[in-house]
C-alpha cells in the first residue's frame, strides 16, 4: 500500500475507550472488532470499499469519508473535544529527559 495516512483522524467511541483511526491500516481493525449484531449492509460495504482501497482502486479521501458517514449512522465517532487529553495536557507535558 502506498500513502495510506488520512488528513485528518477520526476518533470512534468504544465501549471504554476512544479509539483513533488515522490511517486504512487502522480502518481495517475497525471491521473485525465491529460487534456481529450491529454487521449491516452498510458494514459489507466499508469491508469492500476498505479492500479497494488498499488495491488503490478506491481513493484514500473516499475511505474516511465513508468511515465518518459509517460511525455517524452507528451513533460511533467521538468529537475530538470528548478525547481525553487530547489538548488539556498533550502540549505541556514533558516526554524523556
Amino acid at each position: 500500500m502506498a500513502n495510506t495516512l488520512f488528513d485528518k483522524p477520526l476518533f470512534v467511541k468504544q465501549s471504554r475507550y476512544v479509539q483513533e483511526l488515522g490511517s486504512l491500516e487502522d480502518v481495517f481493525d475497525l471491521p473485525e472488532g465491529w460487534p456481529e449484531q450491529k454487521r449491516d449492509a452498510a458494514y459489507e460495504v466499508l469491508v469492500k470499499a476498505c479492500r479497494l482501497a488498499a488495491q488503490g482502486i478506491f481513493p484514500l479521501c473516499a475511505i474516511r469519508e465513508n468511515v465518518r458517514r459509517f460511525l455517524i449512522r452507528h451513533k460511533s465517532l467521538a468529537n475530538i473535544d470528548e478525547v481525553p487529553l487530547s489538548r488539556k495536557f498533550g502540549a505541556d507535558r514533558n516526554i524523556g529527559s
